[in-house]
């Protein structure tokens, strides 16, 4: 996503899956024989949000299945599969959180790119994109038939939405591009091979989950300021008082000792 994000400053579906298709699927593979006929097909199973309220968790599970006409004789190679998972405005991710996953060794690697401002609130903030790198295996392109499932899981946070009649802000989430990145090394050189499921895409229609984000109302918005502006000016003034009791006290045991 380094590269994307390097072309483009924000994340547009429009461009993204225009560097997708044309970009990334330039130079996919040119390791392997011409005629290795492997097909390769990625999908996801089933996308779903973990937990409540405005700190959540995205799970993802993805299908790998790799399907040879016969047995290719292949340098020895590592696989991993590659999740890009596109967020809406008004969700974001936690760099932070993601790096000590890495450091856990949860994910081979995962980083965050976009809109990383965690302060921003819903309205003012851009689009951001989660990449999530997890180890597929070794030698899997030398067999017959290989299949493998992964889960990934990972946490999102609600940015402060704006506010709305219902009390609530809904945030659709669709489903991640899956990649599977094979890497060997040939004549003394490491080489990587990218394959993509077909029509470039990985999304196999199991549709978007929403995110439910709680969120005030607007009719509540005087009555919220007044409260608040109460509470700080009492607050303010008990700050006050305290101080010239206490300078009060002070003074006065100067005096006693004088």
């Amino acid at each position: 996503m380094k590269s994307y994000f390097d072309k483009y400053e924000n994340l547009h579906d429009s461009s993204f899956e225009d560097f997708m298709a044309h970009e990334l699927s330039s130079g996919l593979c040119e390791v392997f024989p011409d005629n290795l006929n492997i097909n390769v097909r990625l999908s996801v199973l089933e996308l779903s949000l973990l937990g409540e309220g405005s700190h959540r968790h995205l799970s993802s599970s993805i299908r790998l299945q790799i399907e040879a006409e016969s047995v290719a004789k292949l340098p020895v190679h590592f696989c991993e599969v590659i999740i890009i998972q596109r967020l809406p405005r008004g969700v974001f991710a936690d760099p932070f959180e993601l790096q000590h996953l890495h450091e856990r060794k949860v994910f081979t690697n995962i980083a965050v790119f976009g809109d990383t401002d965690l302060e921003l609130p819903s309205f003012r903030s851009n689009r951001s994109v989660v990449e999530v790198h997890m180890d597929a295996g070794s030698n899997i392109l030398s067999g017959l038939n290989n299949e493998l499932e992964i889960n990934v899981q990972f946490p999102l946070h609600a940015r402060y939405p704006p506010l709305d009649e219902s009390g609530y802000s809904i945030v659709e989430i669709g489903e991640p591009d899956v990649l599977m990145s094979c890497s060997m090394e040939v004549k003394h050189q490491k080489q990587s091979c990218l394959y993509m499921s077909p029509h470039n895409s990985a999304k196999s229609r199991t549709g978007t989950v929403a995110w439910r984000i709680p969120s005030g109302k607007k009719a509540h918005a005087g009555f919220v300021s007044v409260v608040t502006f109460g509470t700080a000016f009492l607050s303010t003034l008990s700050i006050v008082l305290t101080s010239i009791y206490c300078s009060g006290i002070k003074v006065s045991k100067n005096l006693k000792q004088s």
